[in-house]
């Protein structure tokens, strides 16, 4: 049972004669836990009034708004629709209430500084080494800044307090924890003589690679000589020239084709080139001998994109996953050299077995990105993602478009394996259109293509979430699969759903939104059973990513509220998890929704909020108040309501 879980427990039976007995898709609950929407958000508002400060009243001076759309309310009054909307407006306020916030308001962490923002040069006490001279825009004047510096949120630095010393100095939203009287930053000798030093980062972006990337200098010989060979032009193709429209997932323009470079450039480039290609250039440059991939039985976390990769994937290998990948980065910006997909492929020291997540649409920018990161950057194997469903991908011919292009699907493959060292795996789903599986017929030449294994997910892109995964249909890809070890993936909430695609005989499982639902299901896996986990234990995992945030995208502001984005993100899944114990038959189903209900205490009942506000409530417990001008909507309409 849950930690203090009689504080403030409902009293058997109350909540019954409010709500009825659930109805299908919705999560099966304990007739004492279960009440009405009023009654959920009054008990919240009782409480959150005491706990709120001036600054949150002043930003909600009328507090949160309780109308939600129809697709997620829980009809609990006697399985009676609400007459908030007349029947032929019914299917318009549903497909409303379906997918992206498009548009959505957000703000840039630089936003919050007001234009008070510190040199880097003063940070690193270097003021009179400022790369920008005269030209430089931040301000150099310490006390200036702290005297407009907004106040701490909170009084302990988690980078202060772990390895010693802060190295974001002044700039620390915690830095009172280490600033002396006269503002330098405080130093922890002992911490510092045991040698403890922030867990290494491996896989950043060198600064000359990028500076070559970006000027177009880097040779790709090898891919070249593979291109080659799968009929494809040594230069820029007009494939190369329509990959400058396929979009990158960071900031800045469009991603561009990457032209030959000339003579000059070569000697200079980090991907080694030579002239026209000799005996024994064909000789050096074939493929050496693969390194092998042994995953089978393990669990793999999918690449998720919703809530800061790289801190959530070390919160998921505490609970037990075995296999980690970097989110998607899109394969022509990569070539571009734009850091804000380079960071996609960053490994922690942490992660014993990593790979990187590739999409793109044409052969040669997917194998010379191949066989640039073969040469500079540490994994396991790369994976190509032939199940991306979203437009932004699929319309420019890559994701599961790929699918139906089995032509460029089989040079991407054979092209990229062939420059690789690791193992080329790839992710499917069952195919493009609901009623027309294409996975059967694929899975068998991906073998004699060159990959070393395949994701299935049991789902056409038409589908997306509005089905259950086909099961039955991924046991009978792992026949056609065959010899090459197949991964299933949908669905998987329980170690029961593990065991039941266990025995479909796949050679292991893929966990998304069940790990995004409850991070333990890996130890609930392994251990075969069910955890009636805490909130305060909950709000210890909640804690645990705020602080590898903190670590990885800094203590700053921009840091801070970069980490706090995520985790509102985050939370948009969470609050979908109901508590073992309230459940009155086990297990809880991913396509079951929850009614509402008063938890065993007040913070399991504020997690259970699908109020984005009560989100912002749990950020500020572990993050302190958010600005002012703070405002957050998550990514998709089905998630919140406000």
């Amino acid at each position: 049972m849950a930690e203090g879980a009689a504080e403030e427990a409902p009293a058997d039976g109350e909540g019954s004669s409010a709500a009825s007995a659930p109805e299908r898709g919705v999560a099966p609950i304990k007739p004492q836990y279960l009440t009405t929407k009023e009654q959920f958000h009054e008990f919240l508002e009782a409480r959150g009034q005491e706990k709120a400060t001036q600054k949150a009243q002043a930003a909600e001076p009328n507090g949160p708004d309780l109308a939600e759309p129809e697709a997620k309310r829980a009809r609990l009054e006697d399985g009676q629709m609400e007459e908030a909307t007349q029947p032929q407006e019914q299917p318009q306020a549903q497909k409303r209430a379906r997918g992206q916030n498009k548009g959505r308001p957000h703000l840039k962490p630089s936003h919050y500084d007001n234009g008070n923002r510190l040199c880097p040069s003063v940070v690193q006490g270097s003021a009179a080494k400022c790369f920008y001279g005269d030209r430089c825009r931040f301000l150099h004047d310490l006390g200036t800044y702290l005297e407009n510096k907004p106040a701490d949120l909170g009084p302990c630095c988690v980078l202060f307090d772990t390895f010693g010393r802060c190295p974001y100095g002044v700039t620390c939203r915690f830095a009172g924890a280490h600033l002396g009287p006269e503002g330098q930053n405080l130093v922890r000798e002992e911490l510092v003589a045991r040698g403890t030093q922030p867990p290494p980062v491996r896989n950043g972006l060198d600064k000359g690679l990028q500076q070559q990337l970006r000027k177009r200098k880097v040779r790709f010989e090898q891919a070249d000589q593979v291109l080659r060979q799968l009929n494809q032009a040594p230069g820029p193709t007009p494939e190369a020239v329509e990959t400058q429209d396929v979009p990158g997932t960071g900031d800045g323009d469009a991603p561009q084709a990457l032209p030959e470079p000339d003579a000059t450039a070569r000697a200079s480039s980090p991907v080694q080139t030579c002239g026209a290609l000799t005996d024994e250039d064909i000789v050096r440059l074939r493929p050496r001998e693969k390194k092998r991939l042994d995953i089978s039985g393990k669990l793999y976390l999918a690449p998720l994109t919703t809530c800061g990769n790289l801190p959530f994937r070390r919160v998921c290998k505490r609970f037990g996953a075995d296999v980690t990948c970097g989110e998607m980065a899109i394969c022509t910006s990569l070539l571009q050299g734009q850091t804000s997909e380079w960071a996609l492929l960053k490994r922690h020291h942490s992660e014993d077995l990593f790979g990187v997540q590739l999409a793109g649409a044409f052969p040669d920018t997917m194998t010379r990105c191949a066989e640039l990161l073969n040469r500079t950057i540490e994994v396991d194997f790369v994976d190509v993602n032939v199940g991306c469903p979203i437009d932004l991908v699929y319309k420019k011919g890559g994701g599961c478009a790929l699918m139906s292009r089995s032509g460029k699907f089989r040079q991407i493959v054979r092209g990229m394996s062939q420059v690789l060292d690791v193992p080329l795996t790839v992710k499917i789903r069952s195919g493009v259109q609901e009623h027309a599986n294409l996975a059967h017929r694929l899975l068998p030449e991906l073998h004699n293509w060159g990959a070393a294994l395949a994701t299935l997910h049991g789902r056409s892109r038409e589908q997306r979430y509005t089905k259950l995964a086909d099961w039955q249909y991924i046991k009978q890809c792992v026949q056609a699969a065959s010899p090459m070890p197949l991964f299933g993936n949908g669905d998987i909430l329980s170690y029961e759903d593990a065991n039941r695609a266990m025995k479909t005989g796949v050679a292991g499982v893929m966990i998304a939104r069940g790990a995004l639902l409850k991070p333990w299901l890996f130890t609930e896996i392994k251990e075969q059973r069910h955890w009636d986990i805490s909130s305060s234990e909950r709000l210890d995992i909640l804690r645990d990513f705020t602080h590898h945030g903190l670590e990885h995208w800094g203590s700053d502001t921009q840091g801070v509220e970069k980490t706090r984005r995520f985790l509102l993100e985050w939370l948009s899944f969470l609050c979908r998890y109901v508590p073992v114990g309230l459940l009155e038959h086990l297990p809880q189903h991913i396509n079951e929704r929850p009614p509402y209900y008063l938890g065993r205490d007040y913070l399991e009942t504020l997690m259970a909020s699908q109020n984005s506000a009560d989100w912002v409530r749990i950020s500020e417990m572990l993050l302190g108040p958010v600005p002012a001008n703070f405002a957050f909507l998550p990514k998709h309409k089905a998630n919140s309501y406000k």
